[in-house]
């Protein structure tokens, strides 16, 4: 069976997230995705301490290769320049400037190319008063507005998942497969440009309802209509609970009531009949005028049952109810292991490595998943199929500090590109 993307071929210079997520999921509907790596290579690699090549770098990488050159060198910068006519996607997403520095914009690319498609990720952009910053994910969260309306109180707090970083990257792998499909008709390439702040504002519409020119949205009330909310739960694994503790930090449910419907199914599947006839939440204007008297009548139900327990009586009663799993309760949960979402790999120098899988699923493409690419270990193959290199052309220029071709060799370039 062939791959979705099969024939496209990508020249991957991303690095983190943002870009790298991009590129993995066209890399999952089948493109070929050779990532061309600095020297001390994708910093992703060695972040939150790993003696290894980390989870983040490994959940971000799969079915890429790695190919190491020096693009600082003379020599280096030839041979990237040399590849750039055997593919025809090229994506980047490093700092301000550093495209720039490097000389390879797309006008250098597309003279090699001229139907290249060349994608850049910024984080607010090209142009702009802010073109010049540098960006992470949680800056463009906060640019974007999700962090004036995440928490209560005072303070404002980010969300915990990375957002603007892996959303700008699925917008930016569409974007590519739209401009590919758009070559296949045309014959022609195009540039394309997407910015952290604006992917991430994607995300705000619905939070923002009613307030975007308007007036600030108060923090934390974005709401569905009650009961809908966290409620706490009898605990998941009471053995593991200290004498003082009622609960473990996520005992909680999550319950979703937007109709007047689940709110029915509700009240009848805890058992609180009572509750439909009870003037305080005759309505949807009167249970929200009333929520945290709601609450607590939900709250003595959820309590006398696991949050896993309670999923289950609910969503059966056809009520919205999630769990709040933690992420080694995500990694085994049974439903996520049944549709073969979490996968073990097995990493050359690493061992048995827990990965995800692609969450898109179609039924005439099909592409095995593989662990990400040690550093460099294809460096050899790519230039020796690509540009006609032998080996002793090859090791030349690995000796000559131009390209790097096994994975524990020391080799590092003078100046970090970052």
């Amino acid at each position: 069976m062939t791959a979705a993307l099969d024939g496209m071929r990508i020249l991957d210079m991303t690095q983190y997230e943002a870009g790298t997520s991009g590129t993995q999921m066209l890399a999952w509907l089948g493109a070929d995705v050779v990532k061309i790596e600095s020297p001390r290579g994708d910093p992703g690699r060695k972040v939150f301490g790993s003696a290894g090549d980390s989870q983040y770098f490994l959940n971000y990488n799969s079915n890429k290769r790695s190919v190491v050159i020096d693009l600082q060198q003379p020599e280096g910068r030839e041979l990237f320049l040399q590849l750039v006519p055997k593919f025809d996607v090229f994506v980047e997403n490093y700092g301000p400037g550093v495209m720039e520095r490097l000389d390879l914009g797309y006008d250098v690319l597309r003279e090699l190319k001229p139907e290249i498609i060349y994608a850049r990720i910024k984080g607010y952009g090209l142009d702009g008063p802010y073109a010049g910053y540098k960006c992470f994910d949680p800056l463009a969260q906060a640019t974007a507005g999700a962090i004036a309306v995440t928490g209560r109180g005072d303070v404002p707090v980010k969300p915990g998942p990375t957002i603007a970083d892996t959303g700008t990257g699925m917008q930016t792998a569409l974007a590519v497969t739209a401009a590919w499909a758009q070559r296949l008709q045309s014959g022609k390439g195009q540039f394309i440009e997407v910015s952290m702040q604006e992917a991430m504002l994607m995300f705000m519409r619905t939070v923002g309802v009613n307030h975007w020119g308007e007036r600030p949205m108060p923090r934390g009330s974005h709401k569905p209509l009650p009961p809908s909310g966290t409620f706490p739960c009898a605990p998941e694994h009471p053995e593991d609970l200290e004498p003082s503790q009622e609960r473990g930090p996520n005992d909680y449910l999550h319950i979703t009531s937007g109709t007047s419907r689940m709110w029915d199914a509700i009240c009848l599947t805890i058992g609180r009949e009572d509750l439909l006839t009870d003037p305080r939440f005759a309505s949807g204007r009167d249970r929200a005028k009333n929520a945290d008297a709601l609450d607590v009548e939900v709250t003595a139900w959820t309590k006398q049952h696991t949050k896993t327990e309670a999923m289950q009586i609910l969503c059966d009663a056809g009520v919205p109810a999630g769990a709040v799993f933690d992420q080694i309760e995500v990694i085994n949960n049974p439903h996520l292991q049944a549709r073969g979402f979490i996968h073990e790999l097995e990493h050359p120098h690493q061992g048995p490595v827990t990965l995800m899988g692609s969450p898109i699923r179609m039924s005439e493409s099909q592409v095995p998943l593989e662990v990400a690419p040690v550093l460099g270990a294809s460096t050899a193959e790519v230039l020796g199929e690509e540009l006609g290199l032998d080996q002793d052309a090859i090791s030349g220029l690995a000796e000559a500090g131009v390209v790097r071709l096994e994975p524990g060799a020391e080799f590092e370039a003078s100046v970090e590109i970052s």
